[in-house]
């Protein structure tokens, strides 16, 4: 709700940067999609490794 406000608010201000921020939101959205897929990506694999680090653990623990 917040960043309609904003968005209303820079569109009586200055509706020519508004209308460009709403054509290229979209295309930035896109280009920077992979960076998260990749910080996703990175994050569970240091979950994984993490997991196997503690494994050891976890078994000695159970015993």
């Amino acid at each position: 709700m917040l960043k309609f406000l904003l968005f209303c608010l820079l569109l009586v201000l200055c509706w020519p940067l508004a209308l460009l921020a709403l054509v290229l939101y979209p295309l930035v959205w896109l280009i920077l999609l992979p960076f998260r897929l990749i910080g996703i990506v990175v994050g569970g694999t240091f979950e994984l490794v993490g997991a196997l680090f503690m494994l050891p653990v976890r078994l000695l623990r159970e015993v």
